[in-house]
């Protein structure tokens, strides 16, 4: 029987995690992870409620940073695929996957030296730049999250990420999570504040030390073997907070990062202490950057639109801005305001134009022909480049506006509050849009195994991996729990793409 372990907790705003202290009181933040030789397990009984993290317009993210290491593997049994056992030498182990989400963990933010413990592990491992997206291996034009809030013209209803009414109705979210997929085939899961488990565990936004989590996670590790989940997904918002409330470049991120180095590092080390590191894949992740907004230039789009801005009926996504207008609106003429406006001030925003998809009554919303997606004044109307994986979905408006780094987008009526120090949904090619992929434990001999196959290296150095969309994880983690192309859902990941760097035996 497939089971699945959850931890759920209320939680009062003065026992929230240390680093959400207000900006005011920053010298009064401390990491609260300490170092620490052994974790004893205890049965959990406590529980936490968590939302989901924030979704923006760009959500196929590209990791930029990736690593492995080389560790033999020892089979117990004669078994093949899932059933196969290994022993640590006491107990017998299933492979298991233990994947740690850290949110808004910018790639380069691996180079300020706090990091030194995850940058050991990636060494060991291998490295590459890089949540719906990445638990479902969809784009969000196949998922349906297109934004924290939009409008969905076929429901007539709008979604709102910090709802309960939107998170917990399974009706909005398309595509399969790897934790549903692994529950299908009989294996047994576990979830520590993942941001969408269950559809979606919501409410404000709780957290607890990172020492906790760590017991969390190894008390799921040391249940007996038929109990003991196979796929563990965890979960850290700590560091996205403090970019968001202080801004990338801040003590509270800084002094979060070398928080989070320490909780990897004791993780880690606790399973080399178990001797599980041959059987046990880590697998650290996130799901976005973080962009410094503390002084942004705002662009006042109703100014741009006019007299026509009172045919905007719905304002979707932040910080890029998708619109819908009411019949009879002159949309050509909006977007042509909108693409001169680009021909004068080059540096600020793009205008795209989306598929334009039937509403419930069978009229559309816009006439997409009168786009032409051609010269219009001399301005060039484009529509939003494929590899935003960004069109296709009745959900999104038809036409979108997505500002560049340090501009942001508003109306006489919404004012210039509300604008976080830091932000994300930016274009996703940015450099302060990566995010990262460290993997640690048997997928790593493989990986590297391929690099000495192929002359690139002896296997013994870092590895750090060409860049791949977040979308391939999915298929990553299916294929070390060895489930077969039968047995997981349909994604947008690349087929074969894992081929090169995982062994047969993996």
């Amino acid at each position: 029987m497939t089971s699945t372990h959850n931890f759920h907790t209320s939680t009062t705003p003065d026992k929230r995690h240390v680093l959400l202290l207000n900006v005011d009181d920053i010298d009064a933040v401390q990491p609260d992870v300490k170092e620490q030789p052994t974790h004893p397990a205890h049965p959990a009984h406590s529980h936490k409620r968590l939302r989901f993290a924030e979704f923006s317009v760009l959500l196929s993210l590209i990791i930029t940073t990736t690593i492995f290491e080389f560790w033999p593997r020892t089979r117990h049994d004669t078994s093949t695929g899932r059933d196969s056992l290994y022993s640590n030498g006491t107990h017998e182990f299933k492979k298991t996957v233990l994947m740690v989400s850290i949110d808004g963990l910018r790639a380069d933010y691996l180079d300020r030296g706090l990091t030194p413990h995850l940058l050991d592990i990636s060494r060991e491992g291998v490295r590459a730049k890089n949540h719906w997206s990445l638990m479902t291996g969809l784009y969000a034009e196949s998922h349906g999250i297109i934004a924290n809030n939009f409008w969905d013209p076929v429901f007539r209803d709008t979604f709102h990420f910090d709802r309960v009414e939107s998170a917990q109705n399974p009706s909005w979210w398309l595509g399969e999570p790897m934790w549903e997929t692994a529950e299908r085939a009989g294996i047994i899961t576990a979830n520590l504040m993942w941001s969408e488990c269950s559809v979606i565990n919501t409410g404000a936004q709780d957290n607890y030390a990172l020492e906790k989590k760590l017991s969390n996670l190894l008390e799921w590790i040391d249940l007996p073997l038929e109990e003991r989940p196979q796929l563990i997904l965890g979960y850290e918002p700590s560091l996205d907070h403090a970019g968001h409330t202080t801004g990338p470049m801040s003590k509270a991120v800084n002094m979060s990062l070398a928080a989070i180095d320490l909780f990897a590092r004791n993780l880690t080390q606790a399973l080399g202490e178990r001797n599980l590191t041959h059987i046990v894949d880590i697998i650290f992740v996130s799901d976005h950057g973080m962009a410094d907004m503390s002084h942004p230039t705002w662009i006042y789009v109703d100014e741009i639109v006019g007299e026509l801005w009172k045919g905007v009926t719905k304002m979707d996504g932040w910080p890029s801005m998708g619109l819908r207008f009411a019949p009879g609106t002159n949309v050509t003429d909006a977007l042509e305001r909108l693409c001169e406006y680009t021909l004068i001030h080059p540096d600020q925003f793009d205008v795209f134009t989306t598929e334009s998809f039937p509403t419930d009554s069978g009229t559309s919303l816009v006439d997409l022909n009168a786009f032409n997606y051609g010269k219009m004044s001399g301005c060039t109307v484009e529509p939003v480049p494929e590899r935003y994986h960004f069109s296709h979905n009745y959900r999104i408006a038809p036409m979108w506006i997505v500002p560049r780094i340090g501009y942001a987008l508003t109306d006489r009526m919404g004012g210039e509050g509300g604008v976080p120090t830091g932000n994300h949904g930016y274009d996703n090619e940015d450099p302060l849009m990566r995010a990262i992929f460290v993997a640690h434990g048997p997928f790593s001999r493989g990986a590297k195994a391929s690099v000495v196959a192929r002359g690139e290296g002896n296997g013994t150095e870092e590895y750090v991996m060409p860049e791949f969309q977040n979308v391939e994880i999915y298929n990553l983690v299916m294929r070390l729990l060895s489930l077969d192309a039968t047995d997981i859902a349909t994604t947008n990941g690349t087929a074969g793409f894992w081929d090169m760097f995982v062994l047969p035996d993996v």
